[in-house]
Parts: C-alpha cells; sequence; structure tokens
C-alpha cells in the first residue's frame, strides 16, 4: 500500500542541517584519498564473478552494500551474500577514515544525503554496481529444508552484481511468478527464515512509514507499508548477521548488535495492551506470533503495535575481547546478531566484518580493529541520534509545512497511545489533547502548525 497525500512546492532543510551540523563536503585531504582510492582500486585474488548477483534496493540508491544469490543445495539452500568491502577502499588510520569515525553513519535527508563516505566510493568504485566488478565480501550460509543454518564460509572475493533491481519490480515478478533466477528462491527461503525467527521468539513490527519523497513539483509525503520482498530480502541480511554473531562469538572477539529481551513485566503489560484492544493472544504464542497475524491498518493493530514497539528499547552495540558479553543477544531478533551487512553506510560493518573473517580464518585480529572495537558503541550511538533526529525532523517540518494555513480543520484520526494519533489522510503522526484511548476511532481539530518549530498538534474534538 502506499498512499500519497500532500505535496508542498518548497521545503527547505537548510537550518535543519545546520541545527546538526551535517555536510555533505568531506576535508580535502579525505577527498583527495578517496578520489585515488577509486582509481586505484584494490581486488582481491579470489574470483566469484561467475556467480549471477543481483542487488535489490530502492530505485535511486547507488550506495549498494549487498548482492545475493540464490540457489537450490540438495533438499536445501544456499545463500551467496556479496559485501561491498569497504575496507578495501578505505584504509586505517588515513585521513579518511578519521573523517568517517566523526561522521559514522550515512544520514538522509529529503535533498541529498549527507554520506559516510564520498560518493566516488559509496556510489562508485566500491559500490556494487551492476556489471562491475568489485571488491567483496562474499557469505556463502548453508540451509536445510527448513531453513536451519548448517554451514556459513566467508571469504574476501572479486564479484560483478549481473542487475539493480528494485523491491517494487522484484515484487511484480514474484506475484507473476517470473521472479529473475538468482533470487527465484528468495519468497521460499524468506518464508521459511520469518517462520524460524518467529518461532524462537523474534519481533518483526510491519508498521507502515512516513516518508517524504523528492517529486518534480516538490515534496510529497508518504505512507508507505513495507512489501513482501522487503521483509524476506531483510531476512537474509538478519541470517547474515547471526552467522556473523556466532564467529565472533566463537572467536573471542568482535562487536554485537544488541538489545535486551523483553522484561516479564513488559509481556504483562502487553498483554493487557492486547485484551484492551480486543487483540487475541492464543496460549503459547508469542508477541511476534501475535503481530504477525494482525493488519496494520486496522487502527486497534496499529495501536499494539505501537505498544510493542516500546517494550523494545535498549538497542545498541557491544563489543568484546575475551569471554562472551552478559548481554549477547538482539530481543527483537532473538538470536545473537551483528551488523555486517552496511558497510558503505554504518561504520560498524566495517570492523565486525574483519572480526568475523578472522575467527573464521583462525588468524588474529588486526591490532586497528581490536582498538576501535570498543570506540564503536559510543560512536554509534552518538551518531545514531543525529541520524534519527535528521530523520523525524525532515518528517516534522514536512508536515507542519503541509498543514500549515489549515489550523481549525477537523480530521479523521485513530488512537496510537494516551497522547498520539495517526491521521487518515495526510498520513501524519503527531501529539494530541484530550481523551485518548488507544485503538479507538476519533476525530480530531487542528490547533498548531508551526513550520518554525517543526511541530504539529491536535485536539480531539
Amino acid at each position: 500500500m502506499v498512499s500519497r497525500r500532500v505535496s508542498a512546492s518548497a521545503i527547505d532543510f537548510t537550518p535543519l542541517r545546520a541545527e546538526l551540523g551535517l555536510s555533505a563536503a568531506f576535508p580535502p585531504d579525505a577527498q583527495a584519498q578517496a578520489v585515488a582510492s577509486a582509481r586505484s582500486p584494490r581486488l582481491p585474488d579470489l574470483d566469484r564473478t561467475d556467480v549471477p548477483f543481483v542487488t535489490i534496493d530502492p530505485p535511486g540508491s547507488l550506495d549498494l552494500d549487498q548482492a545475493v544469490c540464490l540457489r537450490r543445495s540438495g533438499s536445501g539452500y544456499q545463500v551467496l551474500y556479496a559485501i561491498a568491502d569497504v575496507l578495501a577502499a578505505v584504509p586505517p588510520d588515513g585521513a579518511l577514515d578519521a573523517e568517517t569515525w566523526r561522521r559514522g553513519q550515512t544520514v538522509y535527508l529529503p535533498d541529498g544525503n549527507v554520506p559516510l563516505h564520498p560518493v566516488e566510493l559509496s556510489e562508485g568504485a566500491a559500490s556494487l554496481l551492476a556489471d562491475q566488478v568489485r571488491a567483496a565480501v562474499v557469505w556463502t550460509i548453508d540451509l536445510d529444508a527448513d531453513g536451519a543454518t548448517t554451514g556459513c564460509r566467508v571469504e574476501r572475493a572479486r564479484v560483478r552484481s549481473r542487475a539493480k533491481l528494485d523491491y517494487a519490480g522484484v515484487q511484480r515478478d514474484v506475484d507473476r511468478g517470473r521472479a529473475a533466477e538468482p533470487i527465484a528462491l528468495l519468497p521460499q527461503i524468506g518464508r521459511l527464515l520469518v517462520d524460524r525467527g518467529l518461532a524462537r521468539g523474534a519481533i518483526n513490527l510491519p508498521l507502515p512509514e512516513q516518508e517524504l519523497d523528492k517529486a518534480p513539483q516538490g515534496y510529497r509525503l508518504v505512507l508507505r507499508a513495507p512489501l513482501p520482498v522487503e521483509e524476506w530480502n531483510a531476512q537474509i541480511s538478519l541470517l547474515t548477521g547471526c552467522c556473523a554473531a556466532d564467529l565472533m562469538l566463537r572467536g573471542g572477539i568482535g562487536l554485537l548488535r544488541t538489545m535486551p529481551p523483553p522484561s516479564v513485566e513488559a509481556l504483562q503489560r502487553l498483554r493487557q495492551a492486547a485484551r484492551a484492544l480486543s487483540i487475541g493472544w492464543p496460549k503459547g504464542r508469542s508477541a511476534g506470533q501475535v503481530i504477525a497475524g494482525l493488519d496494520p491498518a486496522d487502527p486497534r493493530a496499529a495501536a499494539f503495535i505501537d505498544h510493542t514497539a516500546e517494550t523494545l528499547r535498549g538497542a545498541g552495540y557491544t563489543a568484546f575481547d575475551g569471554a562472551p558479553p552478559e548481554l549477547a543477544v538482539h530481543g527483537a531478533v532473538a538470536a545473537s546478531y551483528a551488523h555486517v551487512t552496511a558497510p558503505l553506510r554504518r561504520l560498524a560493518d566495517r570492523y565486525a566484518t574483519e572480526a568475523a573473517l578472522c575467527a573464521f580464518e583462525g588468524r588474529p585480529v588486526p591490532g586497528f580493529v581490536r582498538d576501535a572495537l570498543p570506540k564503536l558503541p559510543e560512536v554509534m550511538a552518538d551518531t545514531g541520534r543525529v541520524a534519527n533526529a535528521a530523520e523525524r525532523g525532515s518528517i516534522d517540518l514536512a508536515e507542519a509545512v503541509l498543514l500549515h494555513g489549515r489550523v481549525g480543520e477537523i480530521f479523521d484520526a485513530a488512537a496510537l497511545d494516551e497522547s498520539s494519533i495517526a491521521l487518515d489522510d495526510p498520513p501524519v503522526r503527531a501529539r494530541c489533547s484530550g481523551d485518548l484511548r488507544p485503538g479507538r476511532r476519533l476525530r480530531v481539530r487542528l490547533t498548531d502548525a508551526d513550520p518554525a518549530k517543526r511541530q504539529v498538534k491536535f485536539a480531539v474534538v
């Protein structure tokens, strides 16, 4: 479902960029190093260009971290996943390395991204663009007929993606039964991995996302529900992250993506919310399994999913060297997990990948990786707050601009919790005063729409 409701001819994001200290320009010495690296790429000796990898990303994306090829293997499956080898393009201790540590991750804004790496690398020589030979870290993961992992291999190799696909196009091909051969098994493998995750207690939150799309006439605020193929593709990344975490735990050093599992008290409150919203919770079912059976478009289901999101807190990065950390799992994944599949966009992935490679190959972790790991949790937390503020600030600004001049109008909405609502049209989530009962339909009046403050407010009629 894609709902395009409102548009504006112009929205100025310059103040938001300035407030967050964001600049796309790189220091001259870092830029020069990136240009030199792009001109003389380092390629591994191992050649896997025979594998028909393809990428699946949003249509306009050029920072392509991942390419996939899925095969049958006996009665099971084989997942081949190529990840851009950023370490081949960004040597440690140089000016470019230092600047990527300052940035931490790519920040996405509607009027242009603030990339982790210069575009000569992130959208050029390091990106897995179609028909280009690139340095990659290739994961080969064997699965049995039920989707359980039976083997994992990771190695540096040169690869060549055959095509740049997008989610909507892949979904259309899947629906018509004509998906490209390298990903023809994606629905089958994806569903197996989803089911395995739910069985172990994983929680997926399928809420539609607010997005601000740039259009020829300006900007559109869009409510976009995820396509099934996006979830299946995400499962391949999750699978790889779980394999990486297992390797690092066995190797005794690494960087995990962690989050405490929901507490007993939090789950009790969630069950109470389900009862209040008339949502059935069959005996023996996990929270993730309950959510998987809901329609996010239903106001009561949306409110319940919103409640569930409140129980999933405390996500971060945990470095370890020696004994496993006290918290070694990610509560929403319900397994040990690591970020290794987006090194063009996240600094942490570069180092976690190297630690996993060392564990697989049985060699010591390089000193620059060992030194970096304990510093990364703080860097990723700090830069993550900036990235989240940019994303939320962009939407808040768009909502205020698009609703400016409509103060006093009445809208149909659904209560998400005791203080926030989701409008039917336009696709806005906002604070609201009055008697709000989660999951209830209601009418609300717009009382404030201030672009300078980037805020909108409503009151129950």
